[in-house]
């Protein structure tokens, strides 16, 4: 039986990475995204010695033709992806709302919303029609209660959830399974 086949965005740090050292225990294969090619290629050359097999692909989720690219770039013997994990996303800036940077906005709607769907949709596609797949969107418990100078990035987290369940209905007629992890606070 061939092994399954896990896609991780975000996977050169933080949670990222550890779904990808978890699922290789798993036994999973794994496509390991992110954008920092040095990173990648450490992780590859580390899980690989653990007998996993990986594909490394260095993109920004932000910039969609480049995801488009690198998704098209899949070999045919890794199409087939049993789990989708988007986890790519960050936290940026601690202002006031009143006071917050329009660039850190950008990049956190960017990367934690629009990153997120750009990979869903070039993605879930083909597990629609293999009647199976797991998509986990990682969002964040700050999705559920704002705090202080975390404005836009307790609602980018909050459009993940909501997200999450638009999907988990869109995929009901089918075999494919939608979950939503809230992980509060952690060290990456």
């Amino acid at each position: 039986m061939a092994r399954k086949i896990a896609l991780i965005t975000g996977a050169t740090s933080g949670i990222g990475e550890g779904c990808a050292r978890r699922f290789a225990q798993g036994g999973y294969n794994l496509i390991i995204t992110g954008r920092n090619t040095g990173k990648l290629e450490i992780l590859k050359q580390e899980l690989e010695e653990e007998g996993v097999q990986v594909l490394a692909l260095a993109f920004d989720v932000r910039n969609r033709e480049a995801a488009r690219k690198a998704v098209d770039y899949i070999p045919e013997a890794w199409r087939n992806i049993d789990v989708l994990i988007n986890n790519a996303g960050l936290a940026r800036g601690l202002e006031p709302e009143y006071k917050g940077d329009f660039d850190d906005w950008d990049q956190m709607i960017d990367t934690n919303i629009k990153g997120l769907l750009t990979m869903t949709r070039l993605i879930v596609p083909g597990m629609v029609e293999r009647n199976r797949g797991h998509v986990i969107n990682i969002g964040s418990v700050a999705g559920d209660a704002a705090y202080a100078g975390g404005n836009v990035y307790c609602a980018t987290k909050s459009a993940v959830k909501a997200l999450s369940d638009g999907l988990r209905i869109d995929v009901a007629h089918t075999r494919v399974r939608v979950t939503n992890i809230k992980p509060g606070l952690v060290e990456t």
